[in-house]
């Protein structure tokens, strides 16, 4: 009995210390090498287990993991420690199948074939999470630890952020392989022989892995040789450092439109073809207030530029104070001579904060939809492209950028380069900028374009399609968070159409069919066969005579 708690107790904790370095690797911590490795204390711990206590064990790894990835999300208004239970179990659970899965396949068909599928399982639960209809967040897939190692990262091409999550799992199951074979030949714990590693099975994956893994770098390394092609834009982003307090204030409405008509004007001596503004920059809705629209086009007319702005009505994360009139999140794309030539509606909105999913249909309790409260914003429905003189280009505001297939699909229609605009002005911890820019550089690589982001109060770069972070907005003290600054930089116009830009996730198509073969693999063992724990009863009875 003691034996048997004390197991639980180590399981436990190398649950827990798995999701620790997990955590590490992310940003802002940034160790990403610890990712390689963090995983293997959860391999050993959901060894030798039964599905139900997989699910459990692997439930501790990711409720350590989401909390510390996803801190910074306690300065959402109104957020409570019940809003994150929920959050967690939103992003935990299908990550707990992972240690169900894994236990059932190790535990019908051995070690060996559960190790195996281990990536596969895991590239298919993160799929699912970032496609739960409006519950979707692909955010701190394991991949998105590796956004630095360039050489690593220019798989996504092929396979999307989820490639590079294969790869660093598959690393960690090589070497839990290898110690659980250790354990078994010193029999430091007792595992059921139908749950032992075939013979050469730790060989095998080894052999594997070094394979794929050298395939992937290779692939990285002729990617980054090559030269970017394209037609050169010079474009400039703002960002206006304004408080978010004072962005919904009237009081300050000359002292923003000012900031950033002073910011653009410094850009004018670098003669950009384009200013960006971000995510909701304007101190009112553009189209409807003539007052701000003439300050707005003549400022394009004086500069002799088009012009990129952010503008919104009303505040996001708090109720709507006006009536829904088909106001919403927008993007207005000016002319040199001062026309509005187009604009792009946000799509995919943020749910609770600015719309309400299903609000006819599920009687949301208050404490996540306050009374009252309704959707307050009218989502697009359409990929807007804006031409800047024979280069498209598109945008995504605020966090639609973290979503690949959105993304993709903008560059699938025909964008040269892309843009996103957004405010983080919501929160004062660094951690989520760093986690959004991680992120878009996913977006560039996958499909070989330009990112060009343009943040209120940072993080505003450009990235370029091998996912260098070529340049930041920053002060004289390196400072590029909190900060007002002007920053341009030629962006080359490229017409390239990845894989990952032509055929989506195939990849995690091909997981989740691998996951479904193994799992009925496993349900449909034969039992008129000879078991395992039969062949190794065997194999132990001829070593012994």
């Amino acid at each position: 009995m003691r034996k048997e708690i004390l197991l639980t107790t180590l399981r436990i904790l190398a649950c827990l210390l798995s999701g620790a370095l997990l955590v590490l690797a992310y940003p802002d911590y940034d160790v990403s090498w610890l990712a390689w490795t963090a995983l293997v204390p959860l391999m050993l711990a959901i060894s030798g287990t039964t599905p139900k206590q997989g699910f459990f064990l692997c439930f501790i790894f990711s409720f350590v993991l989401f909390s510390g990835v996803c801190r910074w999300i306690f300065e959402v208004s109104r957020y409570t420690l019940l809003h994150h239970l929920l959050v967690n179990l939103i992003l935990g659970v299908p990550l707990s199948f992972f240690g169900w899965a894994f236990a059932f396949v190790s535990s019908r068909r051995g070690a060996t074939l559960a190790l195996l599928t281990a990536p596969f399982i895991w590239v298919s639960l993160e799929y699912v999470r970032s496609n739960l209809s409006f519950l979707s967040l692909p955010w701190a897939l394991l991949g998105h630890s590796q956004y630095q190692t360039l050489s690593v990262i220019q798989i996504s091409s092929v396979t999307g952020a989820y490639g590079v999550s294969f790869l660093v799992i598959l690393v960690n199951v090589s070497l839990s392989a290898v110690i659980l074979a250790a354990v078994h030949r010193l029999k430091i714990i007792e595992i059921p022989p139908s749950q032992r590693l075939l013979p050469r099975g730790p060989f095998f994956i080894l052999l594997a892995t070094a394979a794929l893994f050298g395939l992937v770098l290779l692939y990285g390394k002729i990617q980054l040789s090559r030269p970017i092609e394209g037609k050169s834009l010079r474009v400039s982003v703002v960002q206006g450092n304004i408080e978010q307090a004072k962005k919904w204030d009237r009081t300050y409405r000359s002292y923003i439109i000012e900031r950033y008509e002073e910011l653009s004007r410094k850009a004018s001596g670098d003669q950009p073809r384009l200013v960006i503004w971000p995510e909701a920059a304007t101190p009112g809705f553009v189209l409807n207030d003539s007052a701000l629209l003439r300050r707005v086009t003549g400022l394009a007319r004086e500069m002799n530029t088009y012009f990129l702005i952010g503008s919104s009505e009303y505040p996001k994360f708090q109720r709507a104070r006006l009536k829904v009139g088909g106001l919403g999140n927008t993007a207005l794309f000016i002319s040199p001579d001062g026309k509005v030539l187009g604009q792009y509606l946000k799509i995919h909105l943020v749910p609770f904060a600015e719309h309400v999913p299903y609000e006819k249909l599920i009687p949301w309790p208050r404490f996540i939809v306050p009374e009252k409260m309704k959707g307050f914003e009218i989502p697009g429905n359409e990929i807007t492209l804006f031409d800047l003189q024979g280069s498209r280009f598109g945008v995504l505001i605020c966090w639609e950028s973290i979503f690949p297939g959105l993304f993709r699909s903008f560059v699938k229609e025909g964008a040269h380069f892309m843009v996103n605009i957004t405010n983080e002005g919501w929160f004062n911890k660094p951690t989520i900028f760093y986690q959004y820019v991680a992120m878009n550089v996913f977006r560039a690589v996958e499909n070989r374009v330009y990112l060009v982001r343009c943040a209120n109060t940072g993080i505003s770069c450009f990235i370029d399609p091998h996912g260098n972070i070529i340049a930041k907005v920053k002060d004289e003290k390196g400072r590029d968070i909190y900060i007002p600054g002007v920053l341009t930089v030629p962006v080359i116009a490229a017409d390239v159409k990845t894989i990952y830009t032509q055929w989506g996730d195939w990849f995690c198509f091909l997981s989740i069919g691998c996951s479904i073969g193994c799992l009925i693999l496993a349900i449909c063992r034969r039992k008129d066969k000879v078991n395992e724990d039969d062949l190794f009863a065997g194999r132990e009875r001829k070593s012994v005579s």
